[in-house]
């Protein structure tokens, strides 16, 4: 769950458990201030939490059960790629 002070919430139900892996939390707060220092977006923390934490769920379930923090940024261009398609 994402929650802002503004009253603003989301709820990531589809986050995977294997995601309580050492380290995959360190990920994820990568993958936020990856959202917050990228110039042409309004720094808009809750978006960036809410970007950040589907990118990192889906990043789990493309690597699947037995993943460790290592794995997720290997994962991230076929996310995209899933995304957007091949370029």
């Amino acid at each position: 769950m994402v929650a802002a002070p503004d009253g603003r919430a989301a709820i990531l139900a589809d986050a995977p458990p294997f995601l309580a892996s050492a380290g995959s939390g360190d990920v994820l707060a990568g993958l936020v201030a990856a959202r917050l220092a990228q110039p042409h977006e309004p720094r808009d923390a809750f978006a960036a939490v809410c970007a950040g934490a589907w990118l990192h769920g889906a990043a789990g379930r493309a690597c699947g059960p037995g993943l460790i923090a290592e794995d997720l940024p290997e994962a991230l261009p076929g996310v995209f790629r899933a995304l957007w398609g091949p370029g």
